[in-house]
């Protein structure tokens, strides 16, 4: 983009510190260390090269970036899952093994080699961590396997507790959209200590996934901004406003609001300055302590020391290298790169999508969480929507049809994804039936894409999809009429979203977009 914007480095000042293998029916087994690459014409003995690391909710990757930006190599490795009903569970020891698996391939492939490694940071999941004074995982899981220590973002078990926050009517719930999701963490505390005591008892800190990480690589537990405020009900605004009355280096977290963690029943986080779930907050991208650590140097193959930024969900990551870094086209309006940046919606999509726009004035948004202040944009007003399955639905849908294995077989013979297969059905389709355009074929074939609830903007976590219009054909033609109307119901999903956000003072635009079908669906 042109013009001059502030940058993480810019306007990162700190928040509270100076400076900062059993196989199992529900378990996803860890398969091959998968690689790319694209060649630097840098010398090697000239390159500055920066590591970022993102944590999803199947594997963990790791980038190799040089000072332009260019992605010069990146590997990924799986990481363990284990699903029953609505408990989602992992284990951050494998996700650490994975993440240094992926780091050390990814230099291997990429040619880097550990010197040349001169910053890093992390990206992930908004899950939840669980770990005792020693750093040692404390089990959150049903079956006390000590393994299971995180609480994956998409799990719903705390539905009840929700429902049971939200009826108190807090303040701060304004600033979620007026309703706590039972994807965020104070739900999902409460579980804890209503239904496994002995864990919570024994947890010395509560911490998002991508704070975790970072604590792991540096031994400083400051949480991000980002993490606080977007699901924990870090109040960024009102520590701003007290930090700016203050001395910046006052150790404490000012943001969080101890009448509501009374109010729910959590009154012993709010002992030691909220020591168990953030006694310090930073702007992503500070610096963390004195980098990375010895132990974790030797782990992850790099250099001890090594500066490592503090960390953003893996979702404003996303939203941030796209609101940043993608320039201006010719159909935005020639305004300030500031207002063009107000008038974007970046979807960030995965196994949900998460909807991200952000404003200069905070707006209240019914059933839209936000607004939160600079927890993805510096100095600006977050709101964010989001379906909570979206990739995660288009794989159900598929994997559970009859002709799915023969169909999987197909796309490997032709060496090609089985979604470009069901693409080319469907436009073979669409000519042999002389239709005038492609969504003309699920005239009567409809799905409503809730089937992991409604985050947005009805915000029901016990919402159920439906796939309607089926008859006894089996075929993969049918197959792939199911997988086009699960991507109409997505796409009508995100106009949703967009316009009950416009309703409320967004002014999101359409653009030009790769996927164009999707877009027309959205805006048109």
């Amino acid at each position: 983009m042109s013009g001059k914007r502030r940058g993480w480095s810019d306007s990162a000042p700190l928040l509270g510190q100076q400076h900062s293998q059993q196989k199992s029916q529900h378990q996803y087994q860890p398969r091959s260390v998968s690689l790319e690459m694209t060649t630097s014409a840098v010398p090697a003995t000239a390159r500055s090269i920066f590591l970022g690391i993102d944590v999803g909710t199947g594997s963990a990757r790791a980038g190799l970036f040089d000072e332009n930006g260019k992605l010069l190599g990146s590997s990924s490795s799986p990481i363990q899952i284990w699903k029953d009903g609505d408990c989602v569970e992992q284990s951050s020891t494998d996700i650490w093994h994975a993440i240094s698996a992926a780091v050390k391939a990814a230099c291997s492939l990429a040619e880097v080699s550990k010197e040349e490694v001169k910053g890093m940071g992390f990206a992930a999941t908004c899950s939840l961590v669980a770990v005792d004074a020693e750093g040692s995982p404390v089990t959150v899981s049903w079956s006390g396997d000590s393994r299971r220590n995180i609480i994956v973002w998409m799990d719903h078990r705390a539905v009840e507790q929700a429902e049971r926050i939200n009826s108190r009517n807090s303040t701060v719930l304004q600033y979620c959209g007026g309703a706590l999701s039972p994807e965020m963490q104070p739900p999902k505390l409460l579980w804890v200590k209503e239904n496994l005591p002995d864990s919570w008892s024994m947890v010395f800190r509560w911490m998002d996934l991508s704070d975790w990480l970072s604590y792991r690589a540096t031994g400083d537990d400051t949480r991000s901004l980002c993490t606080t405020v977007c699901k924990w009900t870090y109040l960024g605004h009102a520590h701003m406003h007290q930090n700016n009355e203050k001395d910046s280096r006052d150790m404490e977290a000012c943001g969080w609001d101890d009448d509501f963690w009374e109010e729910i029943g959590l009154s012993d986080l709010v002992d030691g300055h909220h020591a168990k779930i953030g006694r310090s907050v930073a702007f992503p991208g500070h610096p963390l302590g004195s980098g990375l650590t010895s132990t974790a140097a030797k782990e992850l193959g790099l250099v001890a020391g090594i500066p490592v930024g503090t960390s953003l969900i893996d979702a404003h990551a996303g939203g941030v290298g796209v609101m940043e870094s993608v320039p201006l086209s010719d159909s935005e309006p020639k305004e300030s790169d500031k207002e063009a940046l107000c008038h974007r919606m970046v979807l960030v999509c995965g196994t949900s999508t998460c909807h991200m726009a952000i404003s200069q004035n905070k707006l209240f948004i019914p059933g839209v969480w936000g607004p939160y202040w600079s927890a993805m944009v510096p100095e600006h007003w977050l709101t964010e929507g989001g379906q909570s399955a979206t990739g995660a639905l288009l794989d159900y849908i598929v994997e559970n049809h009859v002709a799915s294995p023969h169909l999987a077989n197909r796309a490997a013979s032709q060496r090609i994804s089985l979604f470009e297969l069901l693409n080319k059905i469907l436009e073979t389709m669409m000519l042999d039936l002389k239709r005038p355009f492609l969504a003309s074929l699920t005239e009567d074939m409809h799905v409503l894409p809730d089937f992991h609830g409604n985050r947005s903007p009805i915000a029901d976590p016990k919402a159920k999809g439906m796939l309607c219009g089926l008859t006894l054909d089996t075929s993969e033609k049918q197959l792939a009429l199911q997988y086009l109307a699960t991507v109409q119901g997505i796409a009508y999903g995100t106009r949703h979203i967009v316009e009950h956000c416009n309703a409320h003072g967004h002014e999101v635009r359409m653009h030009a977009s790769q996927f164009s079908y999707f877009v027309y669906i959205t805006f048109k």
